[in-house]
């Protein structure tokens, strides 16, 4: 039994005392830890891959097709979600990941520049 004077320590969802929370980290690889941004985490995991999916395509294919700056743009506004996401996810990611996705990068970029030169 605990004194009365004694407070009750809140607790959260997780069932651990507020006063015992800890900032969200994230296992690499290789076994460290990273420290991240909660909120971003969050809201990224709350995301319907579907919709993430098709968004993605529907941005592709609408870059590619639609003419100089406009298509550019689109095809820009895709690539700093993808660098977003790769820069967030970096230190959880596999070596083969993360080759993936900086060459993903890379051609969207490469051709983000060739839709802005036409």
């Amino acid at each position: 039994m605990r004194p009365l004077q004694e407070s009750v320590p809140r607790v959260r969802r997780d069932r651990e005392a507020v006063e015992h929370q800890h900032v969200t980290s994230l296992r690499t690889p290789t076994g460290a830890t990273v420290t991240t941004s909660d909120h971003f985490l969050r809201r990224l995991a709350r995301v319907n891959p579907t919709t993430a999916f098709l968004t993605a395509l529907v941005l592709l294919l609408a870059g590619l097709f639609l003419p100089g700056v406009v298509g550019a743009l689109l095809l820009g506004l895709l690539a700093a979600g993808l660098a977003t996401l790769t820069f967030t996810t970096w230190p959880v990611q596999s070596p083969v990941t993360r080759l993936v996705r900086a060459v993903l990068l890379t051609l969207l970029t490469v051709a983000v520049v060739s839709k802005a030169m036409a």
